[in-house]
C-alpha cells in the first residue's frame, strides 16, 4: 500500500506526500560520534516522497550494499506554503504535525561517496529510506525547543535526546530552509538525529517515540 500522511487517530491528511528535507549534523554528539565537523550553517538536503513508507507491519531495508544505519528524528509536517524566510509565526502556523521518523541511510555508500566529495542521495533516497510514524497535531505541542526523541531496538534504548540539544531548533531552522527553496504543504521536515545511530538487522524490534506524545512499534522483516 502507498504511504499517505495521517494522524495518530487514523485520520487521514489531505496533504500530497512531497518531498522530505533534512538536516545533517543538528547535534552536536551525533557529529562527533561519526567523526564529522560541526557545521556552521545547516547542512540540508532532500529525499524524494518516493522514499517514504509507514511503519506499519513493519519495512523492509536494501542487502548488498552495506550497513543500513537507522538515525530517529523529530519529523514535522507542513500545511502551508513557506518561502523567502518567513518569519517565526509564519512557520509556526504552517505546522500541522509532528511525528518520530526513521531517517535510514546506506552507511557505506555514503563514506564512499564522502570520500570522491560526491553528493549523498544515493546513499539517503532509496526506497524505503524514509520511516514516517503517524503525527500528532502541530497544536500538541507549545514549546517546538522541548520535543523529546527516543529510538529503542529489541528492548535497549539506543537515542534518546530533546529537540533543545539542536544546534538550529526548529522554527529557525525552517525559516532557513524555506530562505533555500520554497516548502510545500505536504512537505516533511527531518530536524536532525541524536547520538547513538548503528546498523539494522532483519528481525529488529523498534519503537519510534516522541515520549509522553507518541509511540509506534515496527521491525524490520527482511533485507530487500
Amino acid at each position: 500500500m502507498s504511504y499517505q500522511h495521517q494522524y495518530i487517530d487514523g485520520t487521514r491528511i489531505h496533504f500530497p506526500v512531497g518531498k522530505v528535507v533534512c538536516v545533517g549534523r543538528n547535534y552536536a554528539a551525533h557529529a562527533q560520534e561519526l567523526n564529522n565537523p560541526i557545521p556552521t550553517e545547516p547542512l540540508l538536503f532532500i529525499k524524494p516522497a518516493s522514499c517514504v513508507v509507514s511503519p506499519d507491519g513493519g519495512f523492509n531495508i536494501p542487502q548488498d550494499r552495506g550497513a543500513v544505519h537507522y538515525e530517529i528524528e523529530i519529523a514535522v509536517l507542513l500545511g502551508k506554503p513557506l518561502s523567502r524566510e518567513p518569519s517565526a509565526d509564519e512557520v509556526i502556523d504552517a505546522i500541522s504535525g509532528f511525528a518520530p521518523a526513521l531517517d535510514l541511510t546506506l552507511r557505506d555508500v555514503q563514506e564512499r561517496l564522502k570520500e570522491k566529495s560526491w553528493p549523498w542521495e544515493v546513499a539517503k533516497s532509496f526506497d524505503g529510506a524514509c520511516v514516517l510514524a503517524p503525527f500528532i497535531s502541530g497544536f500538541a505541542v507549545s514549546d517546538t525547543t522541548d520535543i523529546n526523541v527516543r529510538l529503542t531496538i529489541n528492548g535497549e534504548v539506543r537515542q534518546d535526546s530533546n529537540s533543545g540539544e539542536m544546534l538550529y531548533p526548529i522554527i529557525p531552522l525552517i525559516q532557513h530552509m524555506a530562505g533555500q527553496f520554497a516548502l510545500q504543504p505536504g512537505d516533511v521536515v527531518l530536524t536532525g538525529t541524536p547520538a547513538g545511530v548503528g546498523p539494522l538487522q532483519a528481525g529488529d524490534e523498534l519503537i519510534m517515540e516522541l515520549p509522553g506524545r507518541t509511540a509506534v512499534t515496527t521491525r524490520v522483516l527482511q533485507r530487500n
